[in-house]
């Protein structure tokens, strides 16, 4: 976008405190009930729209781009396109990063670009081939991320690649590859080049449904200034447009987006975009088709056990969705978590983080269902124009069974947190309304997550021409499990006599790997057999036949048991 103005007002309303507008969030009389109510009832009412089921979970990301054509990474990919109707995107770091293409944790490499001996740009698109291959050939669609800085370009270029490990200080994998280039015009016909490639490869129609961003959390992955990342991120705009001027690109993925620091840095990144001068073109104003920023949550380890915290991850999402609508130019603009996630360090693993024992089990599931309902609910709150939420999870190759990475499968075995991207994945049409007794309000949750004395029993829903479904999760922080509770769903509204109801479950008895695997005597090195039982059991289960219903009056009620922590899925066809 091309904007010499920027409203003052809009500038003057960023300031307003985050308090504010979460006292302008709807409260819901439910609020005042969780301390008092025992059994959970849920009402849903198809005849009152509250926006659109837009897939905005089919977006997913990872550190290391060279596991995408290995052989899980290959099957997990098929997955995901699988358990989608539209196009899912894929984000990874690292697709310019100097190197042969061997990965390690937090690391990866394209060797896109090299320089010969005179200082001659040198192209190799093998590797980023692979990668984008991978995703075209299922379907799926890159969100390119243009970063990092090649070692022939970087101002600091040695030491280049990092070492770290888990457990010791992230700080340590800042090295050469995070910082600005000795020169921008390099820079952008890198990204030029790169660009005009993909479109003489794979088709101008198909490059212009991918989104392109520059960078990653220029409040901690870049080692230069604020002024010098705007650069950047001009340069690198002008190739892309150059290559292919309908492509649609944008920034700037902040970390910590509630933070001040961080707010700063996105509050500056959107002025510059509107009304600065241009450091590539000397005009007024960058190319702006979409907004991302990061959100994540903070778990930690209370008396032996984990305790989520939602509200942080909820407040990142409440403050970019504010500060991106506050401005006239940038209000009706896509908006991406770029990485939305319970916490932060995906290769982090239960050995040096215990506090990330909630990857394998139900908790991972509960709270992505609990959470992606908040997430429409802040958009809608905002009337954002909310495109996707990251999830910064994918797998990792050759690692122990089931170690506590933030992935979604493990050696090739899907982990039940896959199975609620499959319910969501049923869910189609418009989002409609939904109350429950049990269920915590948005300003509740954003205020201080969930840690009443009563579990969030809460439900999305959606109907589409000729079915419906909704979806129930029984959440708490406190990663401790209970016996199923008494949940009641009443769905008003249908249009039919009968309807064909299916119910799908995630609980320790259902889609569940982890616990299989652990009855199994926690194999390292299971057998041919028990590898064939465990990916079965990481697929998405039914809990019984699906059954004719009778409906009396469009309504239909409908009882089932929830133990805590545990994901259904009922979906009626008609």
């Amino acid at each position: 976008m091309h904007q010499r103005e920027i409203s003052n007002s809009a500038l003057k309303n960023t300031a307003v405190s985050f308090a504010f507008f979460l006292t302008a969030l709807f409260v819901h009389p439910s609020t005042f009930l969780i301390a008092q109510t025992t059994t959970a009832t849920i009402n849903v009412d198809l005849d009152k729209v509250v926006g659109a089921m837009n897939p905005a979970w089919a977006w997913f990301g990872h550190d290391e781009p060279n596991y995408t054509y290995m052989k899980d990474g290959r099957k997990l990919l098929s997955e995901l396109s699988a358990l989608s109707r539209v196009p899912v995107y894929m984000r990874v770091h690292n697709l310019l990063t100097t190197g042969d293409g061997t990965p390690a944790l937090k690391w990866g490499s394209t060797n896109a670009y090299t320089e010969d001996e005179n200082g001659n740009a040198v192209y190799d698109w093998r590797i980023t081939d692979s990668i984008f291959d991978a995703y075209v050939k299922r379907g799926m669609k890159p969100l390119a991320q243009i970063g990092f800085m090649p070692q022939a370009l970087s101002t600091h270029r040695e030491p280049y690649r990092h070492d770290w490990k888990p457990g010791e200080p992230y700080s340590k994998i800042f090295t050469g590859w995070a910082y600005p280039p000795k020169d921008y015009n390099k820079w952008r016909e890198l990204v030029y080049q790169w660009v005009k490639h993909c479109v003489d490869r794979y088709g101008q129609k198909e490059v212009e449904s991918w989104y392109w961003e520059v960078w990653n959390e220029p409040n901690g992955y870049w080692k230069g200034t604020m002024e010098e990342f705007f650069k950047l991120y001009d340069f690198a705009a002008d190739g892309v447009k150059k290559a292919l001027p309908t492509a649609k690109i944008g920034g700037l993925n902040i970390a910590g987006t509630s933070s001040s620091g961080a707010q700063k840095w996105l509050n500056a990144f959107l002025k510059h975009c509107i009304s600065d001068t241009n450091y590539a073109t000397g005009k007024i104003g960058a190319p702006l088709d979409l907004v991302l920023f990061h959100a994540k949550g903070s778990p930690r380890l209370v008396n032996g056990h984990v305790r989520m915290n939602m509200a942080p991850q909820l407040r990142d999402i409440a403050t970019g969705f504010k500060i991106a609508t506050s401005y006239p130019q940038t209000k009706n603009l896509p908006l991406v978590i770029g990485e939305s996630d319970p916490e932060g360090c995906a290769a982090c693993g239960m050995a040096t983080n215990p506090e990330n024992a909630y990857r394998n089990g139900t908790m991972y599931s509960s709270y992505t269902a609990a959470s992606f309902a908040r997430k429409y609910a802040l958009a809608d709150s905002f009337k954002a124009n909310f495109l996707g939420a990251v999830s910064w999870s994918f797998e990792f190759e050759d690692q122990p069974w089931f170690y506590g990475f933030r992935d979604l499968a493990t050696n090739g075995v899907d982990k039940p947190v896959l199975n609620v991207f499959r319910m969501f994945g049923k869910m189609q049409g418009n989002r409609v309304q939904v109350r429950g007794n049990r269920m915590y309000s948005l300003k509740e949750v954003a205020d201080s997550s969930v840690r009443g004395p009563q579990t969030d029993i809460g439900a999305l829903a959606s109907k589409d021409k000729r079915s419906a479904a909704v979806m129930v999760w029984n959440y708490h922080d406190d990663d401790l499990q209970a016996t199923g509770e008494p949940v009641t769903i009443t769905i008003d509204g249908l249009p039919a006599k009968s309807v064909t109801l299916t119910e799908y479950r995630i609980d320790n008895a259902h889609s569940n790997s982890y616990e299989v695997w652990k009855k199994m005597g926690s194999p390292q090195n299971p057998t041919k057999e028990q590898v064939a039982q465990l990916e079965k059991a990481g697929q998405l289960e039914m809990l019984a036949k699906p059954a004719k219903q009778v409906v009396k009056n469009g309504m239909l009620k409908i009882k089932i048991s929830l133990p805590r922590q545990g994901v259904a899925l009922l979906k009626a066809d008609w």
